[in-house]
């Protein structure tokens, strides 16, 4: 299933940020982010997973085919690392969580409440979420946040394998992946120009 994005202008704090993107994400590639920090990677992410509307433009692509993860590892920390990864298994309909396990790592962690884990295990738990959505397109804020050397490595070999299977991957990212599928998007040049504003005083963050 592929993404694309048609002359998409974003705003943050009712504030244009970026305008006039257009690209397309096909099956089997990722497309990397690159940009200063604060140009709009962040609301451009959430503008494509669908949490945040656009101030003009349009993605096409079916809400239900995105799983999207960003700073937060989204879990419940009174619950073990499987009794985490079931309670997302069944969200998306998925009964086997076993290859999320292998994938990140966390069979000798699995009773484990998933408030004592580390910062680095708490993001492996967050990020093996990804594979039991189901999910053919991955949209990523800044995911190797609190990983080390082994664990980007693992992560990248996860994404790699995505891909490999038909899914496909929009990250921001300032680490090198090592991914021979990725290109690159510097959004840098479609900051917003200082002229730009939202008409009526528009501003998403009252919704």
């Amino acid at each position: 299933m592929s993404l694309s994005v048609h002359d998409l202008t974003i705003t943050r704090g009712g504030i244009p940020v970026l305008e006039g993107l257009n690209f397309s994400l096909e099956p089997g590639r990722a497309l990397i982010l690159r940009g200063p920090n604060g140009v709009g990677k962040t609301t451009l992410l959430r503008t494509v997973a669908g949490l945040q509307p656009p101030l003009s433009g349009r993605v096409d692509c079916p809400p239900e085919s995105i799983a999207y993860a960003a700073h937060s590892d989204g879990l419940k920390a009174m619950l073990s690392v499987t009794e985490n990864l079931n309670f997302w298994s069944d969200v998306f309909g998925r009964k086997d969580i076993s290859a999320a396990i292998q994938a990140f790592d966390l069979a000798a962690l699995t009773d484990r409440m998933a408030g004592t884990l580390s910062a680095g295990q708490k993001r492996r738990l967050g990020l093996a979420r990804l594979l039991v959505t189901g999910r053919p397109i991955w949209v990523l804020d800044e995911p190797t946040v609190s990983l080390d050397t082994a664990s980007v490595r693992m992560f990248a070999d996860a994404v790699r394998a995505h891909l490999q299977a038909g899914g496909s991957a929009l990250l921001a990212t300032h680490i090198d992946l090592g991914l021979s599928e990725a290109e690159v998007l510097d959004v840098g040049p479609f900051r917003a120009g200082p002229n730009s504003t939202v008409p009526g005083g528009f501003d998403e963050g009252f919704l």
